[in-house]
């Protein structure tokens, strides 16, 4: 059991390190010892974990299923020997955390400096994308995202909820009237993100039925924040979350379109992060952290802006 849980820690350096070269100095070993070990353990799981070359490694499909479960193993490993080694459990250590951009922009920025005045001896390692990322791909610790679970190893407590809004500003509505119905986008520039068809089907309910309509236009981006500006500046119309237009509704720079059609347009973000039973203790005080001070409790949610009325120069039907 101690040689595998060696080989274990020699695989999960290896895998992080990018080369075996790179984790033998980390370990103190030679690169052969690294190499050998690996070879014994794809021997005994009678399958490859690793493609190699000559300048670097990668993952097998089967390796990232047993990376995923040595990483969680080993990191159990070490926490556990810290907590009783040194008889504390003071959270320390690289933390990596992936969020999408608005999120990040809109709820983690302004209280991550926060988080680390108070655990200063946690080093965080922040990443932003508006991509569904995989945690062990992007060797994230914890994940802010915008979706259901699909991995049992996984597990995810909510932050808070919000709401997508179709939005337009005054100056397109004015310019190429404004929708009545859902039918009437087909005659609009509906911008768009490239990420994944879904998130280009907007659902509305009309007449008791529900549906989702797929929209296009001549403008894509792969975040929210893109798209949010170029309906700022009169180029079409988009789906975008509550928590990154309410203050352009209130203010006027935007108007809230179709309400009466999507009223149950309502996501939940989640911290998402692999389940295990020594949980670190930086990844459960972020955790904590983050739950706290965006306000997650039972029977709250996001204040959704109020919807604003067109103004009388754009208040005219769409015309094709």
């Amino acid at each position: 059991m101690a040689d595998r849980s060696r080989e274990m820690e020699l695989f999960v350096r290896a895998v992080g390190q990018g080369s075996f070269s790179s984790a033998a100095r980390a370990l103190n070993v030679t690169p052969s010892a690294v190499s050998k070990a690996l070879g014994r353990m794809e021997d005994r799981l009678g399958v490859q974990l690793l493609d190699r070359s000559t300048r670097s490694i990668r993952l097998t499909a089967e390796g990232q299923v047993y990376y995923g479960e040595c990483l969680r193993l080993v990191g159990e490993i070490d926490e556990l020997e810290r907590t009783l080694g040194a008889g504390r459990n003071m959270p320390q250590g690289r933390l990596r955390v992936n969020s999408s951009v608005p999120i990040a922009r809109q709820h983690l920025l302004p209280i991550l400096p926060e988080f680390l005045e108070r655990y200063p001896d946690i080093e965080l390692d922040l990443s932003m994308s508006d991509e569904v990322v995989d945690l062990i791909d992007r060797r994230a610790d914890v994940a802010i995202r915008i979706s259901p679970l699909q991995d049992s190893s996984l597990h995810a407590r909510k932050l808070l909820d919000f709401r997508r809004i179709v939005v337009a500003s005054p100056a397109y509505l004015a310019k190429h009237g404004t929708p009545l119905t859902p039918a009437d986008l087909a005659a609009h520039n509906c911008l768009a993100f490239n990420l994944k068809s879904s998130l280009n089907e907007w659902p509305f309910i009309e007449g008791g039925r529900s549906f989702s309509l797929p929209v296009s236009g001549n403008f894509t981006a792969n975040n929210g924040d893109s798209l949010r500006e170029f309906v700022l500046s009169g180029v079409g119309i988009a789906r975008l979350a509550s928590f990154m237009i309410g203050d352009d509704i209130r203010e006027g720079r935007l108007v809230a379109l179709l309400e009466d059609y999507h009223p149950h347009d309502t996501l939940g973000v989640f911290a998402v992060f692999f389940r295990q039973k020594y949980m670190p203790a930086r990844i459960r005080r972020f955790v904590d952290f983050l739950v706290h001070k965006l306000g997650q409790i039972p029977g709250t949610s996001i204040q959704l802006p109020p919807t604003r009325a067109v103004p009388p120069t754009a208040a005219k039907t769409t015309t094709a």
